[in-house]
This record gives C-alpha cells, structure tokens and sequence, in this order.
C-alpha cells in the first residue's frame, strides 16, 4: 500500500490516508464557501479553524462539506453552512479552479467554492470548528490554513488585490 494524503477523513481535509491500486475513482465532490464581506470588492475573508481529527486541530479552512446523496452542490453548500456555522448565505459567482474547473485535493476529493456574503444569522463554531476569524486585508494567509487551502486563498486574495 502506498501513503497519499487524503483531504477527508470524515469531513476535515489534509489526512494522510493510505490508497490501494485500482482504487481511484470519480472524485467525491465537497463544497466549501469563502465568506466575505462583499460580493463585489471582498476585504475582509472568514476561515474556520479546525476542531478535529487530531491531526487538522489548529489549522484553518473554508467551512463546508461532502455532498450527500440526492443534493445538489449548492443545497450541499447551504446545509453545511447552517449545520456548521448557523448561517444562511446568498452566493456569490463559483471560484473556479485549475482543475477542470474545481480545486483537487487529492486523488479521491475535489472541491467546488464560492463566494458568500451572510445574509442572516451571526457565524459561530458549532460543530467542526472551534474558532472563527474574520481576516483582514493583507493578512488573508496570516493563519496556518491546511495545505490544500493556500493556492486557494492565495488565488482568491490575488483575485481581490487583498495579497
């Protein structure tokens, strides 16, 4: 068996996992959202820091999730939000990423994001997070997000001239 790093293991990313050949399918599709402060001219950027497992405690990303059986990745993306953060969000444009459109993560996980603006509700850490940071202008990398999320956050902090 060979080591790679997997995103999930249950609904975190960046564990290291093992993988057995013939084992690669299609890739499990989650959803994530970067919340700002504005549609059109972000400033200000939400991250979420990490509860568990263990090995992601500490370390900080987008909030969002897998999507189930029967949703959609935008119904995904809203459930995830009020599950995690008791929020609703109106959504902005899909970022898109440089891998067929998504952001891979690994062999077995890729992610769909977008834009989100809170439209009601005040975000709190409810159940996969700990804390909540909004983060300035020029200090969107000044947390330690999980490694899978830094090209995203440099691309989106480049995007809104935030770098």
């Amino acid at each position: 068996m060979l080591p790679f790093r997997s995103t999930l293991e249950g609904r975190g990313r960046g564990s290291v996992g093992v993988w057995k050949a013939g084992c690669v399918s299609t890739p499990i599709v989650v959803v994530a959202a970067a919340l700002v402060d504005d549609l059109a001219t972000p400033r200000r950027l939400l991250s979420a820091r990490r509860r568990n497992p263990q090995q992601l405690a500490g370390r900080w990303e987008f909030p969002g999730g897998k999507v189930d059986p029967g949703e959609t990745p935008v119904e995904a993306l809203h459930r995830e939000l009020r599950e995690e953060l008791g929020i609703e969000v109106a959504l902005g444009r899909e970022v898109i990423g440089p891998d067929d459109g998504a952001w891979r993560l690994s062999e077995r996980y890729t992610m769909r994001l977008w834009l989100a603006v809170v439209a009601s509700g005040q975000p709190e850490p409810l159940v996969e997070h700990d804390e909540l940071r909004w983060l300035e202008p020029g200090a969107w990398l000044s947390v330690p997000w999980l490694d899978v999320d830094v090209r995203i956050v440099e691309a989106l902090a480049a995007q809104a001239g935030v770098a």
